[in-house]
């Protein structure tokens, strides 16, 4: 009962003298709402979140839902992650493992016949056979911390980790999302360059047989030749873009390159923001970045105190138990036991100022890691306030797009009957038709943007993670 009470307050003393600051979260200015919020986004009430929202209620598709499970799967960049948090994991239980006793055990076992005739004892000797069996234990007890605090790191370390696989996670979902609608936009463009050069073509097959009956002279057939060959090199580059982001998806999917199956069309899609942002507060408990680069400062403030306790004495217990015996057949005899306790302590007295060069270090790592910690909080919010007015003035730009395209398809069609009627020239028709190409292409790639804003929000308030 004494021993055990000795025990017991070693351990009380040791639960309260850990050196070193204990971690609080740093201050940062959060502002009250987010720079962007306006027209177009929902308002907020109170705890609610674009951001909270799991990525297969976001998505719709059925087809990019079935590519995000393949990529979770078997994305490469995933499973690293993984693997690298069960490394984290192992060792917080290195580290930790130094709290307890370390028991080693050890045998030998020895036969020896000497000579009757060698150089030495002239007398008979009989064979010797001797053993020994040993068990030695060594307690480093953690009086001050060092340990303690080491473990805290350790853990720290791992929960770091797997909030990078959190965000490598919520990269690859978004990212994928993002090829996806991207490759979406590319096939509308396609559609459409094949559907105006299809129309060229019958521009030119009117306008040549106007110049076989002399009603015309060759310069409309040149200009409509010049007019379609304008579209049909836009093909081979939409060719291109579109394999190259079919590549890019099979990546992510961790495939080689190949075709890649569509869902529903561009204009098919519906991918709108239905949640508010939520509270600029609530994304410091979101954002997987965020709190990786928290977790970070958590393990170096912790490193601090592991630093400090080294200024410190060790103290450790150590003690050797077992048998010993010329004769096997005695080895576990009374006489042939033997045990040994010492206790320790070690006080660093001069070490070139490695000990306080090593302190200062840490408390360098620390602030650097607050000042990370703070940097990842601001970039946050900058990317929240660019994808609030991206979202916006993206939707914007789409409505005028379509009024645009809409009024160059009805001057259009009115130059063209103008031209066969014979009131107006044919550069009047080249020009509208050109206009309405390159404003019906870039409406394909505003919408597609439309879409990438919306995903591009979702990121950025911490969404894409949630499994």
């Amino acid at each position: 009962m004494k021993a055990a009470g000795i025990v017991l307050a070693v351990l009380v003393l040791m639960a309260g003298c850990t050196v070193g600051p204990d971690y609080h979260r740093p201050e940062y200015p959060v502002p009250e709402k987010y720079r962007g919020e306006g027209p177009g986004i929902p308002a907020r009430p109170a705890g609610a979140s674009f951001g909270e929202v799991k990525w297969f209620e976001v998505f719709k598709d059925p087809e990019l839902l079935r590519l995000i499970g393949i990529a979770l799967e078997q994305n490469y960049d995933v499973k690293i992650a993984a693997q690298r948090v069960l490394a984290a994991r192992e060792q917080v239980a290195i580290t930790r493992s130094a709290l307890f006793p370390q028991l080693n055990a050890g045998a030998q076992w020895e036969a020896v016949r000497l000579s009757q005739r060698g150089t030495g004892f002239n007398f008979p000797l009989p064979d010797q056979v001797a053993g020994y069996l040993l068990g030695d234990l060594t307690w480093e007890l953690d009086f001050f911390g060092r340990i303690r605090r080491a473990t805290e790191a350790a853990q720290a370390d791992f929960f770091a980790s797997d909030w990078n696989r959190q965000l490598i996670i919520q990269t690859l979902v978004t990212s994928l999302a993002q090829a996806y609608f991207e490759l979406l936009g590319l096939d509308l463009q396609m559609e459409i360059s094949q559907r105006t050069v299809k129309n060229r073509q019958s521009y030119l097959k009117l306008v040549k047989t106007r110049f076989e009956y002399g009603w015309d002279s060759l310069a409309p057939v040149r200009m409509s030749e010049n007019l379609l060959y304008g579209a049909t090199q836009v093909v081979p580059d939409l060719e291109r873009f579109i394999e190259q982001r079919e590549n890019q998806i099979s990546i992510l999917l961790g495939q080689n390159p190949g075709n890649i199956k569509r869902g529903k069309p561009l204009l098919a899609q519906n991918l709108k923001v239905t949640v508010p942002p939520g509270l600029p507060s609530a994304l410091l408990e979101r954002r997987p970045d965020i709190l990786s680069a928290e977790q970070q400062l958590v393990a170096a403030n912790a490193r601090v105190g592991e630093a400090k306790a080294l200024l410190f004495p060790q103290i450790s217990l150590t003690g050797t138990a077992g048998w010993e015996s010329k004769a096997l057949s005695h080895l576990f005899s009374g006489p042939a036991s033997f045990w040994d306790i010492l206790s320790g302590l070690t006080q660093p007295i001069y070490r070139g100022g490695s000990i306080r060069a090593g302190l200062r270090q840490q408390e360098a790592l620390k602030e650097a890691a607050v000042l990370n910690y703070r940097k990842t909080v601001q970039q946050a919010f900058q990317d929240v306030s660019n994808a609030l007015v991206a979202a916006r003035k993206i939707h914007d730009a789409r409505v005028e797009a379509e009024k645009q395209r809409n009024a160059l398809a009805q001057q259009t069609e009115l130059a063209i009957q103008r031209y066969f009627g014979g009131v107006t020239n044919y550069l009047e028709v080249l020009d509208s038709d050109r206009q309405l190409f390159a404003v019906e292409l870039t409406l394909a790639q505003v919408r597609a943007n439309e879409f990438l804003a919306v995903i591009g929000l979702y990121r950025a308030l911490g969404g894409g993670w949630q499994q």
